[in-house]
């Protein structure tokens, strides 16, 4: 009797399925419908979603992933594809390997579905979000476990934990990274990393108290921090840059994609793009290590619109590094990450 093979759920946020506005605002409306993404009483959360996000905001987000949009489609949703099959040829006959979004198609329950249809004993669960956050992966994880539980045939899930310090991770990254920058030269390296408003963060503290509380809160990771998002990416940037050789006062870390008047994580992005330039640095590299795949908070926000930025503050030459996408070091530092998973 041959063995049943073990089931790999890879999940990403999601994409529209055009370019266009409707298409976006199906997507915008079931991502911020979400209560982990928009922590706000329900009312408040649909008043603010109908009335002010939906009315507008379609509209110009499909105008910017037209700009990254590829004859394929979306690069998030190909990206994900060609991970999905390089991690499955990696991992051979004893695994099937699904990949899922959030938010958009191919849905969790797709996804779910091609498990359950090859037999799979148990799934293993990776979210794809390197750091921890209630807003992400906590989504993930919560309605990948409400999808299986109303199935009665659905096997046991596995959660992985987030890898912003796994060894396979960061030397993925390395690699992707190192032959950018020395072809690049900057003068500046820049980790941008999504952001998240401060009082996600702060609910996430195991003290009730460690957590934006000194400038000097994310220096370390310690049981007090040690769910916390934004020390989590500070602990990433220190790994990337001693494997990359970066001098202390040649990178810094930052926070893009705010959204409304509420405080997010600082420093923010934009405000140190404007720093930077005025300080005279002229070549900037960004690498963005929140994001395994490039999308519109990479290509759009950083390589176009924060390129704009950079030149008009008085920067040269402002280059993204790309992410993993589906590069060999990362399909086979997810391959180690999946078999080495444990009960």
């Amino acid at each position: 009797m041959t063995q049943s093979p073990i089931g790999v759920l890879l999940v990403n946020l999601g994409t529209p399925e055009a370019p266009r506005p409707r298409e976006v605002r199906r997507y915008l409306r079931e991502f911020l419908s979400d209560p982990r993404v928009i922590d706000m009483p329900a009312l408040a959360r649909w008043l603010l979603l109908n009335a002010v996000i939906l009315p507008t905001r379609p509209r110009a987000s499909a105008a910017a992933y037209a700009k990254i949009w590829t004859p394929e489609g979306s690069p998030l949703l190909l990206y994900g594809r060609a991970l999905r099959d390089g991690v499955a040829a990696a991992l051979g006959a004893d695994f099937a390997v699904a990949l899922g979004m959030r938010y958009g198609k191919p849905s969790l329950g797709q996804a779910l579905a091609e498990l359950r249809a090859a037999a799979v004993c148990e799934i293993r669960l990776l979210p794809l979000f390197p750091q921890y956050s209630e807003a992400a992966t906590g989504s993930v994880v919560a309605r990948v476990l409400e999808l299986t539980r109303a199935s009665p045939d659905s096997p046991p899930v596995r959660v992985l934990e987030p890898f912003y310090d796994d060894p396979g991770f960061l030397a993925a990254w390395s690699a992707v990274a190192r032959p950018e920058l020395d072809e690049f030269r900057p003068d500046h390296v820049l980790f941008s990393y999504h952001g998240l408003p401060e009082r996600q963060v702060r609910a996430a503290d195991a003290s009730a108290g460690h957590c934006l509380a000194s400038p000097g809160c994310c220096d370390a990771i310690a049981r007090v921090n040690r769910d916390c998002y934004r020390a989590q990416c500070f602990a990433t940037t220190r790994a990337l840059a001693e494997r990359l050789a970066l001098p202390a006062d040649t990178h810094s870390t930052s926070f893009q994609s705010r959204l409304g008047r509420i405080p997010w994580i600082r420093p923010y992005t934009d405000e140190v793009l404007h720093d930077l330039a005025s300080r005279g640095v002229a070549r900037l590299a960004v690498l963005c290590p929140a994001f395994v795949a490039d999308c519109l908070e990479t290509l759009e926000e950083i390589g176009i619109r924060g390129r704009e930025q950079w030149r008009a503050a008085g920067g040269e030459a402002l280059h993204l590094v790309p992410s993993l996408n589906a590069q060999p070091a990362w399909i086979s530092a997810l391959a180690d990450l999946l078999r080495a998973a444990k009960a």
